[in-house]
């Protein structure tokens, strides 16, 4: 049961990933790096600093 939960969230968390990444100027295919959580972490990180950059421009 908790796999099942799991894969639900994963799924829940690559879905948006795969059309955010991209806007960022990140490969989209990154975001299946999300079945680890770490990778949820780090990518949202480097979303926050690309976001800092483009508003620098």
């Amino acid at each position: 049961m908790e796999f099942i939960i799991w894969a639900i969230l994963v799924v829940l968390t690559i879905i948006p990933m795969l059309k955010l990444l991209p806007h960022f100027g990140i490969n989209k295919n990154w975001a299946f790096a999300c079945v680890f959580s770490p990778a949820v972490l780090v990518l949202i990180w480097m979303m926050a600093i690309r976001l800092q950059e483009l508003e620098k421009r």
